[in-house]
């Protein structure tokens, strides 16, 4: 009877950090450059319940000895495992503003090359989000204030909001000249999410210079969230619709177990 209350509390667990999962994409869905989250729910090992007694063996001073008789496997209840961001490559959208780039994939629909920014700390953190800006000193950053690093990983000062940037990243215009540093990814799925849209490798090793093959940057342009919204909403009902599966097994044992404790071996007068 316990078992079967953290079962059904495990999935109860499980589905509410899927809605968590969930309602985070779709607050995300109109953020630059926003990859949605996928989860990854896995069940907890089965165990297999055995019935362990004794027989005898009819014999002059008869032998007894143990056996186990199965009874059948028990699932343990699930858990989410992990949330993985799906990399694929979002809409573009029109600004005009110079300030406003976007990276296109040249690898089909998988986003793997990123823009390179430095944090608060001075450690390298990498971006799908182009709504740059421009700070009082000059200096391209994010639009949170992080700095934009060109390929020799230092800070872009522009000379005025007139400028230029090629499809590969060279940013030209009133006496200026940088190359964007824009960095490449084989296996996005394993960057790990710092939330404002940035990411990092684990061990905070840095990612190569992307190639001219492998991407293509658009002037006056963003990169749309990829969060399906439709999707996303169908999702989050039938998560709630499992939750609420979940809690009334839960209410069904809590009934029962009243009932065990109230009136399962109760002496009538």
């Amino acid at each position: 009877m316990l078992r079967g209350f953290y079962t059904a509390a495990s999935g109860m667990i499980a589905q509410q950090r899927k809605t968590d999962l969930l309602t985070n994409n779709m607050a995300n869905s109109n953020t630059p450059g926003f990859k949605s989250d996928q989860s990854a729910i896995r069940a907890f090992p089965e165990m297999l319940l055995q019935r362990l007694d004794k027989k005898s063996i009819p014999v002059e001073n008869s032998i007894s000895y143990s056996r186990f008789q199965n009874i059948g496997a028990l699932n343990t209840g699930v858990y989410l495992q992990e949330a993985i961001p799906k990399f694929l490559q979002g809409d573009m959208q029109e600004t005009g503003l110079k300030t406003d780039l976007a990276i296109i994939d040249l690898n089909g629909n998988k986003s793997s090359a990123f823009f390179t920014v430095q944090d608060q700390k001075g450690e390298t953190k990498y971006t799908r989000n182009g709504n740059f800006t421009i700070d009082p000193n000059g200096y391209l950053t994010t639009a949170n204030g992080l700095y934009v690093l060109d390929n020799q990983q230092n800070k872009i000062r522009l000379n005025s909001d007139q400028f230029e940037v090629s499809s590969n990243g060279t940013i030209t215009g009133d006496g200026t000249r940088a190359q964007l540093g824009i960095v490449y990814s084989n296996n996005p799925e394993k960057l790990m999410k710092e939330g404002d849209g940035l990411y990092r490798t684990e061990n905070n090793r840095e990612l190569p210079n992307a190639a001219n093959n492998q991407y293509r940057l658009q002037q006056g342009f963003l990169e749309r969230s990829n969060v399906d919204i439709s999707q996303t909403m169908t999702d989050m009902l039938s998560t709630y619709r499992s939750f609420e599966a979940n809690q009334k097994v839960l209410q069904a044992y809590d009934k029962s177990m009243e009932r065990a404790v109230n009136e399962i071996g109760r002496v009538n007068g």
